[in-house]
């Protein structure tokens, strides 16, 4: 049966192997089950609601990718849209959360009509690849910075805005102990090295009673709190379009960006450097960001850390589809996942910053009329506590710039058309 839906022998795998590369990327990826909890609750939202989301959301997403697109890339809420959704939307916008995941939807539900009608590749190549970087890195900057606040490494200071926490405290140590864990794990190519820095750190936390203890095993927690909560009507306002747009470019260029990636080093693209059955994979990734939003959560996003399951030789959709199991299975851990606190998983949003900045090394700073674009983004981002208006202001600078310049015809029609969308939202919104 297995060879028969997965087609193993034609891509050169077996049963055990795609078992063994489906426990590697849960085990690097797993550390969402105790992130993306801890930071949408602090919408108001349910914790352990959106712990059951969390789980649910990633495993209807990698049984879609496995069963239907048979590529053996998991899925589940992404990084930097969860903190968008939480500190930009909710927090800093004012929105409830309930319209949140209505604009979610409204996203998930665009990005499966642009992957249905093949409207994506014309997006994906008509957007400079600078600003894409920009918007990386500027993601990867706003997780930095929510790390960094979390654990008490960065405070307010009415005089000069933010400034050093105490470095005496328990929680200032413990956060930067998990991130030097974290790397250290990582360099020496230690599987799930993410995952033990965070249960290190709450065991640690627990022993000097900063934490209470409250168990490991446990039924899962009530989803209702969550299930089908969405404002699709709210999220239909003017001041939600920027919103909307980013969570949908973030999404779209994520997952172009990693099925990519994942099937380079999987050897998985075809004599013309495609990737077979492209569509599915997004519609995959796009079905599970609507489900994800009925059931409660942010956007659900293909993760690159597949690569590390291909890497032990995964080659098909049952590494995705074991990812999805081991999901199901964690369902009974919400007592450890509430017991983890905010400077536990700090180490890894500040591990995950690390990575999404590396992108900048591919910008060509010689030609300012790009380099500037990408550092506004990446510099507004985390300072405007808003990925939206990051996006905005880096398509607004983009074309301004390029116009000024006299190179206003390298700049494509669609970053005219939404620089000029976001002026007027700017401008009387």
């Amino acid at each position: 049966m297995l060879e028969t839906i997965f087609k193993l022998k034609e891509h050169g795998t077996n049963v055990r192997t795609e078992i063994v590369a489906g426990l590697t990327t849960f085990l690097t990826m797993a550390y969402i089950i105790f992130v993306n909890p801890s930071m949408l609750s602090a919408t108001g939202m349910d914790s352990g609601a959106v712990f059951v989301a969390t789980c649910l959301a990633a495993a209807v997403g990698c049984f879609i990718m496995g069963f239907y697109a048979n590529y053996p890339i998991a899925q589940a809420p992404g990084m930097g849209l969860n903190a968008f959704f939480t500190y930009g939307v909710v927090l800093g916008m004012g929105h409830t959360w309930q319209v949140a995941l209505g604009a979610v939807f409204l996203s998930g539900t665009i990005f499966l009509a642009l992957s249905v009608f093949k409207v994506r590749e014309w997006i994906i190549n008509s957007i400079p690849a600078t600003l894409r970087t920009g918007i990386a890195a500027g993601i990867g900057l706003f997780l930095g910075l929510i790390a960094l606040k979390n654990a008490g490494i960065v405070v307010s200071n009415p005089a000069t805005m933010v400034g050093l926490g105490d470095i005496h405290a328990p929680e200032f140590i413990l956060a930067c102990l998990g991130f030097v864990l974290i790397i250290a794990l990582e360099y020496r190519k230690i599987k799930g090295g993410v995952l033990i820095s965070i249960l290190a750190i709450t065991v640690i936390s627990i022993l000097l009673g900063l934490t209470e203890y409250s168990g490991i095993f446990s039924a899962p927690p009530s989803i209702m709190p969550t299930i089908m909560q969405l404002d699709i009507a709210g999220a239909f306002d003017v001041a939600m379009i920027s919103v909307i747009f980013a969570f949908l470019f973030v999404d779209l260029f994520d997952t172009a960006g990693t099925l990519t990636a994942v099937a380079q080093r999987g050897k998985l693209l075809n004599e013309k450097g495609e990737l077979p059955n492209l569509k599915k994979a997004l519609l995959a990734d796009s079905t599970a960001t609507i489900a994800g939003s009925m059931m409660g959560t942010s956007s659900t996003t293909s993760y690159i850390e597949s690569g590390a399951g291909v890497e032990a030789g995964g080659r098909t959709g049952l590494t995705a589809v074991v990812v999805g199991i081991l999901f199901l299975f964690a369902l009974f851990f919400s007592p450890l996942a509430g017991m983890v606190p905010a400077y536990a998983t700090a180490g890894a949003l500040f591990y995950v910053c690390v990575l999404m900045l590396s992108g900048l090394a591919n910008i060509d700073w010689t030609d300012l009329t790009d380099a500037a674009p990408a550092a506004i983004i990446a510099i507004i981002t985390p300072l405007s506590f808003s990925i939206a208006d990051g996006i905005a202001f880096g398509f607004m600078s983009y074309a301004l710039i390029k116009l000024l310049s006299g190179r206003y015809k390298s700049v494509p029609a669609s970053v005219w058309v939404l620089s000029v969308l976001f002026a007027l939202k700017f401008a009387f919104f």
